[in-house]
């Protein structure tokens, strides 16, 4: 690697380097139900064509209800969960997901026991059959599959290395390679999942003249 993708590299580590599942406190590298739960319900949110600090947001107000687990989440009702959503600004799909959280929550627990590592060990710890089995899930698309890959890499080994299109085209404008060939000997494997959530949030806050600079 020369210096200057080396030097580009630990400034993405340094000034953006944390992960989503981070900043919402889901402890997703002790990879038991409640955190996997929590990381699905992000993804979902993500999903939509809405703003992502709003589905961070969601995501955040859906925890403080005590909604961390599908169990909790299947029993609030329609209009508690709709509410809650609304309230912290995911307004535009607040009716739409709500349906699609108490869908996800009771296949969660009519397929899997309520846990995902339950679906991991069917899919045989494949990731293309992962993702099929998480396409099954209400309002889980390739997007979605993405967000969740991209965080959950941190505790299913098997997923590692993955990048998303975001983090790839946030690598490709910083000069540090297109695909994940060029992206995983970047940094430290150990700090692999925080490098690509950086490189998705320089994409998302457009924050490249402050790496670049």
């Amino acid at each position: 690697m020369t210096e200057s993708k080396k030097a580009i590299a630990e400034k993405v580590l340094e000034k953006y380097g944390q992960t989503f599942s981070d900043e919402l406190g889901i402890y997703i590298e002790e990879n038991t139900p409640s955190p996997l739960f929590r990381l699905l319900v992000f993804a979902i949110l993500s999903s939509t064509r809405i703003r992502f600090q709003a589905a961070i947001d969601a995501a955040e107000a859906l925890s403080k209800a005590g909604w961390n687990t599908p169990e909790k989440m299947a029993e609030a009702t329609w209009r508690q969960r709709t509410d809650v959503l609304n309230q912290s600004g995911y307004a535009r799909y607040d009716e739409s997901t709500s349906r699609m959280l108490e869908d996800t929550a009771n296949i969660l627990l009519e397929d899997y026991k309520g846990d995902l590592r339950n679906l991991r060990e069917e899919a045989g710890r494949d990731p293309a059959q992962e993702r099929n089995l998480l396409k099954k899930f209400k309002g889980m698309g390739d997007v979605g599959v993405d967000i969740f890959f991209r965080e959950a890499q941190a505790a299913w080994d098997e997923l590692m290395p993955f990048a998303d299109d975001r983090a790839l085209k946030a690598a490709k404008k910083l000069g540090l390679g297109d695909n994940i060939s060029d992206l995983k000997n970047r940094v430290d494997k150990k700090d692999f999942p925080r490098f690509i959530a950086g490189l998705v949030r320089i994409e998302l806050e457009d924050a490249y003249g402050e790496i670049e600079k």
